[in-house]
């Protein structure tokens, strides 16, 4: 992963694969049959959200790495 953004992956029995959320990015997701192809598919998404807010000058969030505690 190239990205610093935080990333949530588990499991949806609905889906039946991995999924990736990047909480940082507003409707920023993408999945996978593994957890290692979600996480690919993850970067993908992540470089396009972000070449897309360049593409319409809106704002692009810094990564700030872990946002919650357990």
């Amino acid at each position: 992963m190239n990205s610093k953004y935080e990333l949530i992956i588990y499991w949806s029995e609905e889906d039946s694969r991995f999924i990736v959320e990047v909480p940082e990015l507003p409707g920023c997701m993408a999945d996978g049959i593994t957890q290692s192809e979600a996480l690919s598919n993850a970067q993908t998404v992540i470089d396009e959200w972000i070449a897309t807010a360049r593409e319409l000058n809106r704002e692009i969030p810094k990564a700030k790495g872990k946002l919650m505690y357990a």
